[in-house]
């Protein structure tokens, strides 16, 4: 069965739309979350819409790091995953997504990337 963005059959209420038996079509289709994690670094490349590419990347040790005070990026190894804001189950399976707070070891730092779809990981030390 295809992951699709329509909008459901049924309304609130639990009755049903009355034209919403229409066909999925491609460009309503979705995929699977890529589920980043740590380790060592894997990445998959996607065709998306338009003929286009998008890395995934399912699994990374390491992020760039940026540090405000110096203003510079630096790599820096991940060590875990401590706080992500889009599922608190995601934590103790070490899954990165934009948001999730990382132990690095330059410290603490939030992730401002998509692991998932820019095929990098990016972040800003929070300390």
């Amino acid at each position: 069965m295809a992951i699709t963005h329509t909008r459901s059959t049924r309304k609130a209420s639990g009755g049903r739309y009355k034209k919403g038996a229409n066909k999925k079509k491609q460009y309503e289709l979705g995929r699977q979350p890529a589920l980043t994690h740590i380790g060592e670094r894997r990445a998959k490349s996607v065709r998306t819409l338009g003929n286009n590419k998008k890395v995934r990347v399912t699994a990374s040790n390491s992020a760039n790091v940026f540090d405000p005070k110096t203003k510079k990026y630096v790599q820096a190894a991940i060590k875990s995953v401590l706080e992500n804001p889009a599922n608190r189950h995601f934590v103790r399976r070490n899954i990165m997504t934009k948001g999730a707070v990382i132990e690095t070891d330059k410290g603490k730092a939030k992730i401002t990337s998509r692991p998932g779809q820019d095929g990098s990981i990016d972040a800003v030390l929070v300390e």
